[in-house]
């Protein structure tokens, strides 16, 4: 197969990161001639942006890591140039669908502000049955398992790729239509990168244009754009009874009702992680593994065995009829309404960095499940203000603390005070976690360990 044209005579990565090296080494490997351009970084076949201007005559695109904002001015004179700009993942799927590495692979991918990397979990363990029926090896891979051009490049071919992609690296793939795609949910986020909440939806949206396109119907913001499609064939799915052409539950059921006739699917009990999250997550890959050949027996096995990647909602510590949940990564306001919907009572840690995000609207949907609330970091008393105001009634401790092992100590040990059996103590602190916090991995284990010591 040849290569594409885009491809001949050369590129510039912008970026000598981790996508950006393993996309230059995935082009050298092609006999393709790279320059990475990166002010920040030195070695062989690094220059800077200013050198990298110098070679715009040689190339015929610039691959550019996907952090790389639209505005970056390398990428700006690039374009003024009449160079194509592109992003890492849509280089990927060019030259995957020119056949570079043997027959194309099955593109399969996630997107959305919530949820992306357990639905991305789920989808790959669902696929993993069917491919013990089909042979087909199926792989977790782009902001999850390995990078998308390690898996094109795997010693032992993958199939099918299982692509957790970010708005960043939508927005970067023009040409990349996925053999099926799901768009999760929206909320606004990286809206300092994209502009505006549009341009970050407009991103994500491009899922849609799968030949298989999966939708998160309860997210209003989602159903406008899977209206704006104008398509009839977009699968919804849905916490509720399923309509025809959507999927849903019934009676504690994971059902598909795309043909307009019920299909009994999984057990919507026993899910990771817990909650109406972890259901939204396996309504999901259900709808994508569906459209690829699977059957309700391996989308029961798959659930029944994944289990939620670390400080997503898996269940740290049990004792005394309570469970300790760790939802760490829960490091915005609609991530945590995620995490508490359907978490029955609760005691409620929340607190950090919340970078502006208003609280008020997750409060007020979640006042009745709060047994009480405890807070920490740098943002507390913007919380406890409008839990003052919202939830009066509920009991709040706030730890003036900014040692986190303290910190957390301190909300722990005043969680296992209040809390009574058959409710959750809940880590989803609706916030970022860098002002105490190496980052919200640490955050989680802080908080397990706490449970341990103090329950």
């Amino acid at each position: 197969m040849s290569l594409p044209a885009a491809f001949e005579r050369g590129v510039i990565v912008a970026g000598a990161g981790v996508s950006g090296t393993g996309v230059a080494k995935l082009f050298r490997q092609l006999d393709v001639p790279v320059l990475i351009a990166d002010d920040n970084a030195t070695g062989e076949g690094i220059v800077t942006t200013a050198e990298a201007r110098n070679h715009f005559a040689e190339v015929g695109t610039v691959v550019t890591s996907p952090g790389w904002r639209p505005n970056s001015p390398l990428l700006v004179d690039a374009s003024f140039a009449r160079l194509e700009v592109l992003g890492d993942v849509e280089a990927c799927f060019r030259l995957d669908r020119a056949g570079i590495f043997g027959p194309p692979r099955d593109w399969l991918v996630v997107t959305g502000t919530n949820g992306k990397t357990t639905t991305t979990g789920m989808l790959a363990a669902m696929m993993h049955q069917l491919g013990e029926d089909t042979g087909k090896r199926a792989q977790a891979c782009g902001n999850i398992g390995l990078a998308v051009a390690d898996a094109l490049t795997a010693p032992e071919r993958v199939d099918v790729l299982v692509a957790e992609l970010s708005s960043f690296q939508l927005f970067w793939s023009p040409q990349l239509v996925p053999d099926a795609g799901v768009l999760l949910n929206l909320a606004d986020d990286h809206i300092d990168w994209h502009g505006s909440f549009e341009h970050y939806a407009t991103a994500k949206a491009r899922v849609l244009t799968a030949p298989h396109a999966v939708a998160g119907i309860d997210d209003s913001h989602v159903r406008d754009l899977v209206a704006r499609t104008g398509r009839e064939d977009i699968i919804g799915f849905t916490l509720g009874a399923p309509a025809p052409g959507q999927l849903g539950v019934v009676d504690g059921r994971l059902v598909d009702n795309r043909s307009g006739r019920l299909t009994d699917l999984a057990s919507a009990d026993g899910i990771e992680p817990a909650g109406a999250a972890g259901i939204l997550d396996a309504l999901a890959a259900s709808a994508v593994a569906l459209t690829q050949g699977a059957r309700p027996e391996h989308i029961q096995t798959a659930l029944q065995e994944y289990r939620v990647e670390g400080h997503r909602g898996a269940i740290v510590h049990s004792a005394g009829g309570v469970d300790f949940v760790d939802n760490s990564k829960a490091t915005n306001p609609h991530a945590a309404d995620s995490a508490l919907t359907g978490a029955g009572s609760v005691v409620w840690v929340a607190g950090g960095q919340l970078k502006g995000a208003a609280v008020d609207e997750l409060i007020a949907a979640h006042a009745d499940q709060f047994r009480a609330v405890a807070l920490l970091g740098t943002d507390r008393e913007i919380l406890r203000e409008a839990l003052s105001r919202l939830a009066p009634e509920v009991p709040v401790f706030v730890t003036d603390s900014t040692d986190p092992e303290e910190a957390m100590d301190e909300v722990i040990a005043y969680a296992a005070t209040v809390v009574k059996p058959g409710d959750t103590v809940l880590l989803a602190p609706a916030a970022a976690s860098l002002d105490m916090y190496s980052g919200m991995s640490a955050r989680g284990d802080a908080f397990a360990a706490a449970a341990m010591r103090h329950y």
